[in-house]
């Protein structure tokens, strides 16, 4: 892994020295002269997309889009200085995180159904990454998330949603920026983007994008780095061919912050301790978390025609990771006096290779068009989790100690598993004039899960369909209906049946909305969602084990955009009744899914001055309701609001565009449950002020 790390960085190096010659070469003496100050009113981008890059809705406007769509844009990651996923996707209603804290990476769920690592997070619409190691944002452009269903393109995904994430690419003019950004805990990181187009006809482009810090979350015995080096690269070889490669790697070793896991049950109730101090550590500095990431797609398009095209695309994702994680456990709620179990995982590997082949085609008529779709896709995930071990040690809830180091002293042992998701689809988009349009599709899939003990192969077939109606050009109103398909999960390393495959499952959805574009360019959506799909539970003998049908319906609303030329904003509500529909089991019947909230919330809001060019002023509210810590509500965390307020300043200093910029989240310092999930409740983060500076070249 190191050599292909090293190459990349050489190339990317070589980028970057060319890159500061050629702006030293165009440097013209007016540009070079210091004290020169202008203050400028410029924004870069929009709080709304124009498309989504996601499914088979591919470069379709977000109007056009039959389902649940959320875009945050490059413009709200940067007003809100947003580095990690959860930064972003709490932007968007129903996100909440899951199990873990977020200090090493985000474990997300939307609308209170899981997130699947290694199937719903996809790069540039395609190569489902391994989201097992914080995903840097500092060379995507956006982050999508189609909630929902998605089987008909994406396989055997929960129908969570996909969360999709669009590298930067090299667009006609130059860009070659560098920032640097730090927060009071001690936190701090350089980032070099880099953009240019080459040839005569500017055929030839790329993207590099450099990232290296220093980790601090203000978090007592934390420590840790990160790295990212990334190139996108595009070559239009002649009118109908074109090529894109995408190449990036990261990396991240911190400290992991222990879980805390639940106490047994007693008459029927979990009881749950105070919201301890955020910025205290149950586990030791040592104790790391090491992951490192590496993602390849290739994609070709070829023009057969003035209506047909192919689509061909190949890419592999690999994770490695080795872990020290720690739940703390067996506790007393009066003293805090309990034990803190370390387990040790060394040498860990996920892979993913991913082919895709499409054949893309119009069918053009007066009265009635067709939009053809017909495609195969290959998807091979292979996994090795390596156990060496755990111990015991007390802790102390209230007063933490610091924990010697320790380090692995059994024989480890390998968990080996493989999955193989192929499948074919078909879909036709037809519109009906200018008012009308109805989507139908069908995936037929063969799915194949094996591990050292336990094999099962099933064979689906799920249908897709929607129907939308615009009476004017800037509002739509559709209705449809989704059969989604999902492995329905590996029992966890802390359960009895560990390792263990539950057979794959059906979800069925349904969903009418209505999204319109209004004043300077705000989309605004409204829908109706329900969605069944089988569930899971943990047993009286602490098996993860199926556990009947699950009903996920509500109404969610977002808007994003432009009000004004000096007021932007992005919101989002989610009002939801979930229930278990499990007869069968007593215990969980009726109740609410596993942390699971009722009610979500988000707006942020940024406001440019027309009196001071330049500065920008922001502000953002998010709220997570109750959920419930297990799916027999035996406890609940509460919910939660957390605040956020920055600014922006925009300038040139000796002729450079010069950005200045303050954020500070979690303004009140609010200590609260930020997640629940698998037997474990964990605590938010605190008070962060970050400051940052870029300067365009």
């Amino acid at each position: 892994m190191q050599p292909r790390l090293t190459a990349l960085a050489s190339a990317f190096s070589l980028a970057f020295t060319a890159s500061n010659a050629f702006s030293q070469t165009t440097d013209t003496a007016a540009e070079k002269e210091l004290g020169t100050v202008t203050v400028s009113a410029e924004r870069n981008g929009s709080y709304k997309s124009n498309s989504v890059q996601v499914g088979t809705f591919r470069d379709v406007a977000p109007l056009d889009v039959p389902q649940t769509s959320n875009v945050v844009t490059r413009e709200v990651l940067d007003a809100q200085a947003a580095t990690n996923l959860f930064g972003a996707l709490r932007n968007t209603a129903g996100v909440t995180r899951s199990q873990l804290n977020g200090s090493t990476y985000d474990n997300i769920a939307i609308r209170g159904i899981l997130v699947e690592n290694r199937g719903n997070y996809r790069l540039n619409g395609s190569l489902p990454v391994i989201n097992l190691v914080d995903i840097p944002l500092e060379n995507k452009e956006r982050v999508e998330v189609l909630k929902g269903a998605s089987s008909l393109y994406y396989g055997f995904v929960p129908p969570s949603g996909i969360v999709n994430m669009v590298t930067k690419r090299a667009a006609k003019d130059p860009v070659t920026s560098f920032a640097v950004t730090a927060n009071q805990y001690g936190g701090a990181s350089a980032h070099a983007d880099i953009g240019r187009r080459f040839g005569e006809q500017e055929q030839f482009g790329a993207r590099i994008n450099l990232v290296t810090g220093r980790e601090d979350i203000g978090v007592d015995r934390y420590s840790g780095d990160r790295q990212l080096a990334s190139a996108a690269l595009d070559w239009k070889a002649t009118r109908d061919l074109s090529f894109k490669l995408d190449l990036e790697h990261y990396r991240k070793k911190v400290s992991e912050q222990a879980a805390i896991a639940l106490l047994p049950a007693s008459g029927g109730t979990i009881a749950l301790p105070q919201v301890p101090d955020a910025k205290r550590n149950l586990a030791g500095e040592w104790q790391k978390y090491d992951a490192q990431a590496t993602n390849v797609l290739l994609r070709t398009d070829y023009r057969l025609g003035d209506n047909w095209s192919v689509l061909l695309e190949g890419g592999n994702a690999k994770t490695e990771r080795d872990r020290n994680f720690s739940q703390f456990q067996n506790y007393s709620l009066t003293t805090g006096a309990g034990t803190l179990r370390t387990f040790f995982n060394r040498g860990q590997e996920w892979e993913n290779t991913n082919y895709r082949a499409e054949l893309l085609g119009v069918l053009p008529g007066a009265r009635m068009s067709h939009e053809l779709t017909f495609g195969f896709t290959r998807n091979d995930r292979d996994a090795v989790s390596i156990s060496n071990g755990t111990f015991d040690t007390p802790q102390n809830l209230y007063n933490p100690i610091d924990i010697a180091q320790r380090f692995p002293t059994a024989a480890p042992v390998a968990a080996p598993s493989a999955i193989k998701d192929r499948g074919w689809y078909a879909q036709d988009r037809i519109s009906f004039g200018e008012q009308w349009q109805l989507t139908a599709g069908v995936r037929s899939s063969r799915y194949e899960s094996t591990t050292s003990t336990t094999r099962y192969s099933a064979d689906e077939i799920n249908p897709s369909a929607a129907l939308m109606y615009k009476p004017v050009s800037n509002v739509s109103v559709y209705a449809s209906y989704i059969e989604g398909v999902e492995e329905s999960g590996q029992a966890p390393a802390n359960r009895a049946n560990a390792g263990e495959l539950l057979a794959p499952a059906v979800a069925k959805q349904k969903e009418i909305g209505v999204k319109a574009e209004v004043a300077q360019g705000v989309l605004l959506q409204a829908a109706y969602f329900d969605i069944e799909r089988p569930s899971t539970n943990i047993d009286a003998a602490n098996r993860f084990v199926l556990n009947g049908l699950a009903e996920y319906k509500g109404v969610e609303l977002a808007a994003s955009g432009e009000i004004s030329k000096q007021l932007s904003l992005i919101a989002s509500a989610l009002f939801m009744d979930a229930e278990q529909r499990n007869a069968a089991n007593a215990a969980t019947f009726g109740k609410t899914p596993e942390n699971t909230p009722r009610r979500t919330g988000s707006l942020f809001a940024e406001y440019r001055l027309a009196q001071v060019p330049g500065l920008a002023l922001s502000g953002g509210v998010f709220y997570v309701g109750e959920r419930p810590v297990n799916n027999a509500n035996q406890a609940f965390i509460g919910g939660y609001t957390t605040y956020s307020l920055g600014a922006r300043y925009t300038t040139k200093l000796a002729g450079r565009r010069t950005t200045f910029q303050a954020v500070l989240d979690n303004v009140t310092d609010k200590n609260y449950w930020s997640t629940a999930g698998n037997g474990f409740i964990g605590v938010g983060s605190p008070r962060t002020l970050k400051v940052a500076a870029k300067v365009d070249f």
